[in-house]
């Protein structure tokens, strides 16, 4: 089946292939690659097995795309791909493909990958174009390994409060950094609690969504024609009839 599709990508790269595909390149597919990923993570939250079969299909597609280019740029192939990662696991298994007796675990493996990179920063290799607080929350992890992070969550918790008083004492140009800054924080107070940031963020989004749409469900179609205060009313009768015992 994999032939098949790969088949299908040089045909549509080539000479009488599909005039969009052919003019794509690795920036430009890059972020139809990020939405599938985030897809795939969608379909399996939802449960749906069937869309996620349909899903990983379209992230398939998106290693197939960019393998294609590469082969055309003469950089390497979709098997080069397979092979490079059939290697690193077996690598990062020594107890199981290997001789080793156990395993040193997975954290200390990839550590001695990273040591071999010529990039010597703790911060080495954790991808730019990772989600924004997935991103801070790795960084802090990796200077956390080196010593440099906070003893318990009280230090990253004064340091919300201090990036508060800097907002609002920040110039127009300075408050996207700043806000910046107190994001970051916020996501270093979370890891200390113990608390995934990015799960915590889609759990809030979640339930702001179902009381904005229970408040529009109860204002029967005149919600926007509401007061601010009779808004905030219905909100907090929402926030009420959630916490009532089914």
């Amino acid at each position: 089946m994999i032939g098949r599709l790969l088949a299908i990508m040089a045909r549509l790269r080539g000479p009488d292939g599909c005039e969009w595909d052919r003019a794509q390149s690795w920036s430009t597919i890059a972020p139809y690659t990020i939405e599938e990923a985030y897809e795939v993570a969608d379909a399996v939250e939802r449960g749906d097995v069937d869309d996620l079969k349909d899903e990983l299909g379209d992230l398939l597609l998106q290693v197939v795309f960019h393998s294609r280019i590469a082969e055309e740029a003469g950089a390497f192939s979709f098997n080069d791909v397979a092979s490079a990662i059939s290697d690193k696991m077996e690598r990062r298994h020594p107890h199981i493909f290997g001789d080793a007796a156990g395993t040193p675990g997975w954290e200390a493996i990839k550590a001695a990958e990273r040591a071999r990179n010529p990039d010597g920063s703790a911060l080495a290799g954790v991808a730019v174009r990772l989600p924004a607080l997935l991103r801070a929350e790795k960084l802090q992890k990796r200077a956390a390994r080196v010593g440099f992070d906070w003893p318990n969550a009280s230090g990253p918790r004064a340091k919300i409060a201090e990036e508060l008083e800097e907002i609002e004492s920040a110039p127009r140009e300075m408050l996207e950094e700043e806000v910046g800054d107190l994001l970051f924080a916020a996501v270093n107070f979370a890891r200390h609690l113990g608390v995934d940031p990015e799960t915590a963020l889609r759990a809030g989004n979640a339930k702001f969504e179902r009381r904005f749409r229970a408040m529009e469900m109860a204002a029967d179609g005149k919600f926007p024609t509401l007061s601010l205060d009779e808004q905030e009313q219905l909100w907090q009768r929402v926030k009420q009839a959630e916490a009532k015992p089914a």
